[in-house]
C-alpha cells in the first residue's frame, strides 16, 4: 500500500521509545452504559484532533538530551517511558503513523533480545503466533455464540405459536421429528406440539381457538420486544441497530469506549435473539458482525501486541468481521470479502490470511453445532440442478433494476425517517416506538402465512425448488398425468389456484415488508437488514419465476421458448429467481457487489448461476448508483455525523488549502506554543483559554517556522507525571521542547523538558496544495490533522472535520448539520 511504502521511506524514521501506550481502552470493555454525545465543545474548536482519524506522521522522542539533564538536574522524560503518552480519549481518532511506528520499534526490540537468552526466543515464538492465537480464539467465540443464537432464536419464535408438551426445550420442527403420526401434507401436526388455544381452551379449529392464538401471537411478540428494548436502554445503548456503520468508523480509526465491551457482547447476544423472535422486520445477521468484533477486542486484552497498540487491534476486529459473516450466511469466503470490501479501512495482507482463518475456525465450530439439524450452515441453504437458459438473464436484469430501485428508496424513505426520530419528541421514547411498531407488524402480520412465519423460513421456502418432497402452496401444480389432480409436482406444470393463491399472499407480504422494514432499521434493539432484503428480493424474484413459467407452459411454441424448452421439461426455477431477486435488493441496499455475489453462490453451491447472479448484482448498484453512491451503512454513517472519509468518493473541486484551513479570515489567530521562551503558567493559560487537542510548536512568535506538533493529552500527562516525580516543578518553570535547555539565570526554578512528546516531523503542505491532493492523504494514510505553511512559516491548520465540511459544503449542504448529530 501506498501509506506502508511512505512508512518505510522516511516518514517513521525518529525513533519511537517514548510512547508506551498504556492501556486505555481497557475501558472499552466497561463503559457500555455511557450515552454517545457528539455535541461536545471541544469537537468544533481549532484542533479537534478528535474528528480526523489518525496521524501525525512519526512522533520523535527527540533523541539525546542526557547531558543538559546531569547539569541542572532535570527530569529527561526520556529515560523512562510516559504512562498514558500516546493513548486516546473517547471520541477521538487514532494517529495511524504514530501506532505503526510504535510495533516496528516493539518488534526491533524484541528481534534484537530473542537470541539473549531461551526465555527471550519464546516471548519472541509468543509474539509472533499472537496474532493467529487471537483470531483463533475470536472464530471460536463467534461460532459459539452464532449456534446459541440461532437455536434459541428458533426456539422462541416458535414459542409464539405454541409449545412441545414432551420436552419444552424442543421447537416445533424438532417436536414432531420422533412422532409416527404426521402425514405428508401435514408434516407439522403431531401430538406432541400444542397450539397455545389448544392448551388453554382445548380446541384446535374454529374462532374461538383462532383469536386465542392470535392473541398469544400478539402477546408474546410485544413481550419479547418490550424485554429486548429494556435490555438494551438500561444495560447497553451501544448494542441497538446493526453496527456495521458503527464498526466501519471504528475501522477507520475512530475510538467509541464501550462499543465493542463485553457488557455490549452480553446485551446484544440476548436481545438480538428477543429482537429476532418478536417478529420485527429484521435479521441478526448484521448484529452477528458486531457479536464477532466484541469477541475480537475482549480477546486482543489477552496479548499485549494487540492491547497496546489501536491500529494492530483494528487488524483483529477486521478479522472478526469476517467471522461474523461467515457464521451468519455460513459463507467464509464471501465473509474474508466483505471485510475486505465493505468495512475494512485498512487490510494488510497478513490481515486477508487471518480473516480467512477466523472465517473457517468460526464456520467449522457452527457446522459442529449444527444448530438447524440439517448438517448445514444456515437455514435457506439451497441447491439448483436445471441449467438456466440465456432468455432468462432478461428478467435476471428486471429484478436486478427493481433490487436497484428498492435500495434507492428505501435509503431515502429510512434516512429521513431516522433525521425525523431525531430531531421530534418522537426520538425520546424508544421504548414506546419499540413496542409500537411490534404490535402493528404482529397484528398485520398473523393473518398472512408468509408474514407470520419467521423471515428466514419464507426464504427458505421461496429459494426452495418444487419436487416431489415439497408440501408449500407454492408448489401446487396440477399433475400432467391426471389433469384433475393438484400435487406437489416439478416446474412446468400449470399453476393451481393454490399457487395463484399464495402469488396474492406474498404480493401482500411484499407491501408489508417493505413498509414495515423501513420503520424497523433504526430501532433501539439489535437490528439487522440482511435478511428483510433478501425476503424482499425473494418474494419479488419467486412472484416473477413463477409468471415466467407459466408464461413458458402456456407459450412453449414462442420463439423465446420453442428452442430451448420443451413441453413436460423442467425449464425454469421459480426459486432461482428468488435468489436472484434476493441478491439483487441486498446489493441495492448495501451496494455490495463482489463479496455478495460470493456470499450467494456459497449459500447455494451451484457455481453456473454466478453469471445471474452477477448481472443483478451490477445492475441493481448502477440503478441505486443513479440515485445516490451511498449505500445504507455510509448513509447512517453521515447521519450520525461519524467522521468518516468514505474511500469511494470522489473530490472534484479545484479549492485549494488556504481556502479550507484555519484560522481563516475573522478568525482569533492560531494557538500555538514557542519551543523554548514560556513558562508553565503561560502553556496552562493557553491550554485553559482554547479546548484544541493539539498545539503547533513553532521557534518564536517573530519568526513563526514551524518545530513540530505537540498534543494536548500528552501535555497534560506529561506534566502531571514530572510533577509527581520531581520536585522543584513551578508555574514560571520554563517550559521548552528543545534538545538542550536555554540558558537560564542561577535562581530560576527547575525548567521543564516535553520535547519526549513532541511531534518532530507533523504532515505539512504548503498553501497551494490542491485540496483534491489533501484529500487523498487524509485518506491513505489516515492523518488527524495537517500543518498549512508558505515558504516554512505556519500559516493554519486542516483537520479531518474541516475536509468533511467542505466536502459538504461543495455538496450544497450545510456544514454544521451533518456534523456529529
Amino acid at each position: 500500500m501506498e501509506s506502508e511504502q511512505l512508512f518505510n521511506r522516511g516518514l517513521g524514521r525518529n525513533s519511537y521509545n517514548s510512547i508506551t501506550s498504556a492501556s486505555s481502552d481497557e475501558e472499552l470493555l466497561d463503559g457500555a452504559g455511557v450515552i454517545m454525545d457528539f455535541h461536545t465543545t471541544e469537537d468544533d474548536n481549532l484542533l479537534d484532533g478528535d474528528t480526523s482519524p489518525g496521524s501525525n506522521y512519526a512522533m520523535s522522542n527527540g533523541g539525546g538530551g542526557a547531558g543538559a539533564s546531569s547539569s541542572t538536574h532535570l527530569l529527561d522524560l526520556l529515560e523512562e517511558p510516559i504512562p498514558g503518552v500516546g493513548t486516546y480519549d473517547d471520541f477521538h481518532t487514532i494517529d495511524w503513523v504514530r501506532e505503526k511506528c510504535k510495533d516496528r520499534e516493539r518488534h526491533r526490540k524484541i528481534n534484537s533480545k530473542k537470541k539473549e537468552s531461551a526465555w527471550e526466543f519464546t516471548k519472541s515464538l509468543y509474539d509472533a503466533w499472537s496474532g493467529w492465537l487471537v483470531v483463533t480464539l475470536t472464530g471460536l467465540a463467534s461460532g459459539a455464540l452464532a449456534g446459541v443464537i440461532d437455536i434459541a432464536a428458533d426456539w422462541l419464535n416458535d414459542l409464539k405459536e405454541g409449545v412441545c408438551l414432551s420436552a419444552m426445550w424442543f421447537n416445533h420442527e424438532q417436536c414432531c421429528w420422533d412422532s409416527n403420526e404426521t402425514t405428508f401434507a401435514e408434516r407439522d401436526k403431531c401430538p406432541q406440539w400444542k397450539t397455545w388455544a389448544e392448551l388453554i381452551l382445548g380446541q384446535a379449529e374454529g374462532p374461538g381457538s383462532y383469536i386465542m392464538n392470535y392473541f398469544m401471537f400478539t402477546f408474546w411478540a410485544l413481550s419479547f420486544a418490550f424485554l429486548a428494548v429494556s435490555l438494551v436502554k438500561v444495560f447497553a445503548p451501544y448494542a441497538c441497530g446493526s453496527g456495521i456503520p458503527e464498526i466501519k468508523t471504528i475501522l477507520s480509526g475512530f475510538i467509541i469506549r464501550g462499543y465493542l465491551g463485553k457488557w455490549t457482547l452480553m446485551i446484544k447476544t440476548i436481545t438480538l435473539v428477543l429482537a429476532v423472535a418478536s417478529g420485527l422486520s429484521l435479521g441478526k445477521e448484521g448484529p452477528l458482525v458486531h457479536v464477532a468484533c466484541c469477541c475480537g477486542n475482549i480477546f486482543s486484552y489477552l496479548f499485549p501486541k494487540y492491547s497496546k497498540n489501536e491500529a494492530k487491534k483494528r487488524e483483529v476486529l477486521s478479522a472478526a468481521s469476517a467471522a461474523g459473516v461467515s457464521v451468519a450466511f455460513g459463507a467464509p469466503i464471501g465473509g474474508v470479502l466483505f471485510s475486505l470490501e465493505e468495512v475494512s479501512y485498512y487490510f494488510p495482507l497478513k490481515t486477508l490470511w487471518r480473516s480467512f482463518f477466523a472465517a473457517l475456525v468460526a464456520a467449522f465450530v457452527l457446522r459442529s453445532i449444527n444448530p438447524f439439524g440439517n448438517s448445514r450452515l444456515v437455514l435457506f441453504y439451497v441447491e439448483y440442478h436445471t441449467p438456466w437458459y440465456l432468455f432468462e438473464l432478461f428478467p435476471f436484469i428486471l429484478l436486478g433494476v427493481f433490487g436497484g430501485l428498492w435500495g434507492a428508496f428505501f435509503i431515502r424513505a429510512n434516512i429521513a425517517w431516522c433525521r425525523r426520530r431525531k430531531s421530534t419528541r418522537f426520538g425520546r421514547y424508544p421504548v414506546l416506538e419499540v413496542i409500537t411498531v411490534a404490535a402493528i407488524t404482529a397484528i398485520v402480520a398473523f393473518p398472512n402465512p408468509y408474514t407470520r412465519q419467521n423471515t428466514s423460513e419464507l426464504i427458505k421456502e421461496l429459494f426452495t425448488d418444487c419436487g416431489p418432497l415439497e408440501s408449500s402452496q407454492l408448489c401446487q401444480y396440477r399433475s400432467q398425468m391426471n389433469g384433475s389432480q393438484a400435487y406437489p409436482a416439478g416446474s412446468d406444470a400449470a399453476a393451481t389456484p393454490g399457487v395463484y393463491s399464495a402469488m396474492w399472499q406474498l404480493s401482500l407480504a411484499l407491501i408489508f415488508k417493505i413498509i414495515m422494514t423501513i420503520f424497523t432499521f433504526g430501532l433501539k434493539v439489535p437490528s439487522g437488514l440482511f435478511i428483510p432484503s433478501m425476503a424482499i428480493g425473494a418474494i419479488a424474484g419467486r412472484i416473477v419465476g413463477i409468471a415466467v413459467e407459466q408464461l413458458a407452459y402456456y407459450h412453449h411454441d414462442w420463439f423465446l421458448f420453442r428452442e430451448w424448452c420443451e413441453v413436460g421439461a423442467d425449464c425454469i426455477t421459480p426459486g432461482l429467481y428468488a435468489m436472484v431477486g434476493a441478491a439483487a435488493c441486498l446489493g441495492g441496499v448495501t451496494r455490495m457487489t463482489v463479496s455478495l455475489v460470493v456470499i450467494v453462490f456459497e449459500l447455494t453451491g451451484g457455481l453456473e448461476y454466478i453469471v445471474p447472479l452477477m448481472a443483478a448484482v451490477m445492475t441493481s448498484k448502477w440503478v441505486g448508483d443513479a440515485f445516490g453512491r451511498e449505500g445504507i451503512y455510509e448513509a447512517h454513517i453521515r447521519l450520525n455525523g461519524y467522521p468518516f472519509l468514505d474511500a469511494k468518493e470522489e473530490f472534484t473541486h479545484t479549492t485549494l488549502a488556504r481556502e479550507v484551513m484555519r484560522p481563516r479570515r475573522n478568525d482569533p489567530p492560531l494557538a500555538v506554543l514557542t519551543q523554548d521562551d514560556m513558562t508553565l503558567a503561560e502553556l496552562q493559560n493557553i491550554m485553559s483559554q482554547t479546548s484544541c487537542n493539539g498545539f503547533p510548536v513553532i521557534v518564536s512568535k517573530e519568526s513563526q517556522r514551524l518545530v513540530g506538533f505537540a498534543l494536548r493529552r500528552d501535555i497534560t500527562i506529561a506534566i502531571e507525571n514530572t510533577r509527581r516525580k520531581q520536585e522543584g516543578i513551578m508555574l514560571n518553570s520554563r517550559v521548552y521542547f528543545t534538545q538542550h535547555a536555554p540558558t537560564l539565570p542561577a535562581d530560576s526554578p527547575r525548567p521543564l523538558k516535553l520535547r519526549s512528546i513532541l511531534d518532530m516531523s507533523p504532515f505539512t503542505v504548503t498553501d497551494h496544495t490542491p485540496m483534491e491532493i489533501v484529500v487523498d492523504i487524509f485518506r491513505k494514510l489516515g492523518l488527524r490533522q495537517c500543518l498549512v505553511t508558505h515558504n516554512g512559516r505556519l500559516l493554519g491548520i486542516i483537520t479531518k472535520k474541516d475536509i468533511l465540511r467542505h466536502m459538504a459544503q461543495m455538496a450544497n449542504q450545510d456544514p454544521e448539520s451533518i456534523m456529529f448529530n
